[in-house]
């Protein structure tokens, strides 16, 4: 799942905000060491946290059908999961940096969720929302800006942009197959008579004189 997003994000932003340019889109550490072999101009997307959505844990499982129909499965329902990215542009100019950076929060702001045609693999099999939101206030005790000094590195203007996308566990449980012949019950102690066409006990009371 984690790296169907990422896809998912680089095609957002290579159709929508980098298109006819030279930059290239990373998902390295920016790390001191990074910033000084960078050779392109670069948007980079680092994941620095990954955790189970709050709140939107869900229970239960649904059901997995062949191609006529029957269920021959079971499986959990899918669990959400937020991936925190912290966004940064390299250039030569921090003015080159700022538009770039602008025109990926404009890019993020027109929607909630991502484009479903971005979607592959399980995320578009999942049929979910993948959510988006960018510049929200933390929610956890991680923090963009605490990650520079983290990283050895200066600090830069960057956006927090968190994703909340689905996993849906490959376990599934099988079910058994369906009843196709009609119940059938056998009766002990009986049978069935020519002569009268139905049943009689195999034993006969006593007679009282």
């Amino acid at each position: 799942m984690i790296h169907e997003v990422d896809e998912a994000l680089r095609a957002l932003f290579v159709r929508d905000v980098l298109e006819g340019t030279d930059v290239e889109v990373r998902f390295d550490a920016p790390t001191k060491d990074w910033a000084s072999r960078r050779n392109r101009p670069a948007l980079n997307l680092f994941l620095y946290d990954i955790r189970e959505a709050a709140g939107e844990r869900r229970y239960g499982d649904v059901p997995v059908r062949d191609d006529d129909g029957a269920v021959v499965s079971r499986r959990p329902l899918s669990r959400r999961f937020t991936l925190s990215y912290l966004v940064s542009a390299w250039t030569a100019k921090a003015e080159d940096e700022h538009r770039i950076l602008a025109g990926v929060l404009g890019c993020l702001v027109r929607a909630d969720e991502l484009d479903r045609t971005l979607l592959t693999g399980g995320l578009a099999d999942a049929g979910e929302p993948v959510q988006v939101t960018v510049g929200a206030a933390p929610k956890s005790d991680k923090h963009a800006t605490d990650i520079w000094p983290a990283l050895g590195g200066e600090l830069k203007p960057a956006l927090d942009v968190v994703v909340t996308a689905p996993l849906r566990p490959e376990v599934s449980v099988a079910v058994a197959p369906p009843v196709t012949e009609p119940l059938r019950l056998r009766v002990p102690y009986g049978e069935t008579t020519e002569e009268t066409g139905g049943w009689r006990p195999r034993w006969s009371a006593p007679r009282h004189r």
